[in-house]
């Protein structure tokens, strides 16, 4: 103890130094609630793509209330009967109308012609490679799935072919033709499984789906592509306490990442206007430290 603790105070009948009021409400249950953050989804579901900028700004702001487990849900096993009435979709050319039209809308790039040349025969194959990467390189599945979508939905790349996900794994700094290898065989298979059941539990019916639940299994169950607002309240709703965002990621640190950002992307984290992105991508980025580039009419910065 330091000298000035000696110091009492006649007035405030305090010994040590005291500024605080007479009265005040404590709480001193360290004791964190364990929350759980569920995100069904797939490599190709087109409405997770358009939910990234607003998931990436939730996680960064509030990632630090609950542990996120990304759990795959088998958006399409193959063609043979395959139907979505609801979407107008009944063969692999029927996704490229829909995947334009949610590109266009959530302003994340979406090319979509490869379903009428080279069509994704099921969305299972990345699925598993995503699993293998899991369960082998805890961490690295996150930038996986990420760099999977933009190869598909920006690039118009099939990643349900075994070329394209070796590249994509090899990008990652991990032996591609291994990875994908693995993720061939019957092991990976019941990996991906184990989240088909996982996701059935949850009761999940379509995608995304974000369940966030508490130590007791209650919680909340967000179905689509939604705002920030619904899964801060979401969120709120489950701990039951005002929740105090974390700072956001600076830019700088954001694009080391490695995976490009979209202009949506840098508009929602960052809650600028579309016409000020490239003002303030230069105002925040040293030169020479990014390549700024166009597609399908989005702008995109990445690291160089």
């Amino acid at each position: 103890m330091n000298n000035e603790s000696m110091m009492c105070d006649l007035e405030t009948g305090v010994c040590g130094v005291s500024e605080e009021e007479t009265m005040q409400k404590i709480n001193l249950n360290h004791v964190e609630k364990k929350i759980t953050l569920y995100y069904a989804t797939d490599p190709i579901c087109s409405h997770c793509w358009a939910l990234e900028p607003v998931l990436q700004r939730f996680v960064d702001e509030y990632g630090h209330y609950f542990t996120m487990q990304i759990k795959m849900g088998g958006l399409l096993a193959n063609w043979n009967g395959f139907s979505d009435g609801a979407n107008g979709i009944q063969k692999p050319s029927d996704v490229a109308g829909h995947w334009k039209e949610v590109g266009e809308h959530s302003r994340m790039p979406i090319d979509g012609s490869l379903w009428h040349g080279n069509p994704i025969l099921s969305s299972y194959p990345p699925s598993r490679v995503f699993k293998v990467i899991q369960s082998t390189h805890p961490g690295k599945e996150h930038e996986f799935l990420r760099r999977a979508r933009e190869a598909v939905f920006a690039f118009n790349r099939n990643i349900g072919e075994d070329d394209v996900l070796t590249d994509i794994v090899n990008q990652l700094g991990l032996n591609g033709k291994e990875v994908v290898e693995a993720a061939a065989q019957q092991s990976a298979q019941e990996l991906l499984e184990e989240d088909f059941e996982r996701v059935a539990s949850l009761a999940v019916r379509g995608f995304p789906s974000i369940i966030i639940v508490n130590e007791e299994n209650e919680g909340m169950k967000i179905v689509g592509a939604r705002s920030l607002e619904t899964y801060v309240q979401a969120l709120q709703q489950v701990l039951g306490v005002d929740l105090q965002p974390k700072q956001i990621t600076p830019l700088e640190q954001k694009i080391n990442e490695g995976h490009l950002l979209f202009s949506k992307e840098i508009e929602v984290m960052y809650d600028i206007e579309k016409s000020d992105v490239a003002s303030y991508v230069t105002s925040e980025l040293a030169e020479n430290t990014y390549r700024m580039g166009h597609i399908l009419n989005e702008m995109y910065i990445e690291h160089i």
